[in-house]
């Protein structure tokens, strides 16, 4: 059986216990760029990057640094498109969530992350990173960058039909 997958902030915030970290995963085709919160969900830091190997490979290790790091939830980024909708990486990217959900299961979110490794490029810019530098740390801080979104969105209010009006 899996855990929950979702696109919505308020079921995965439900099924999260109180404290916990979470393991933010921007997927890419050759490497993982991982990041995680503190125990409360606060704030969002790089972890590492490292390239991509067979799943089973990938889930062992993102399975022995959840139990480490004592991980409540996983944020995966979903590539949309720029006009939202969904290609071919999408649906790699649901398959690769169904298929870590069934190794770890743990409750997992499916966060837009469209512009995040601009975002990411264009801070590292400003930094005056070099490119090589850029290169090395850029999927670690759009993970990052996915992960603290998600998490600012978790930790806001819960959305209700009510509060609409």
């Amino acid at each position: 059986m899996t855990a929950l997958i979702t696109t919505e902030a308020d079921a995965f915030r439900a099924a999260l216990p109180p404290e916990g970290a979470l393991l933010g995963i921007d997927l890419g085709t050759k490497t993982l760029g991982l990041a995680l919160t503190d125990p409360v969900r606060t704030v969002a830091t790089p972890h590492e990057v490292y390239a991509r190997g067979k799943f089973k490979s990938d889930s062992a290790r993102l399975g022995d640094l959840a139990a480490s790091r004592e991980v409540a939830g996983i944020v995966i980024g979903l590539p949309f498109n720029m006009d939202g909708s969904s290609g071919s990486r999408v649906q790699a990217t649901r398959a690769y969530a169904r298929n870590l959900s069934e190794k770890l299961r743990l409750p997992i979110l499916l966060w837009d992350e469209r512009l995040s490794t601009v975002a990411a490029e264009r801070t590292l810019i400003a930094a005056d990173a070099s490119r090589a530098r850029r290169r090395d740390v850029i999927d670690k801080l759009a993970a990052t960058l996915i992960l603290q979104t998600a998490t600012d969105r978790l930790r806001a209010a819960p959305l209700d039909a009510d509060s609409a009006d």
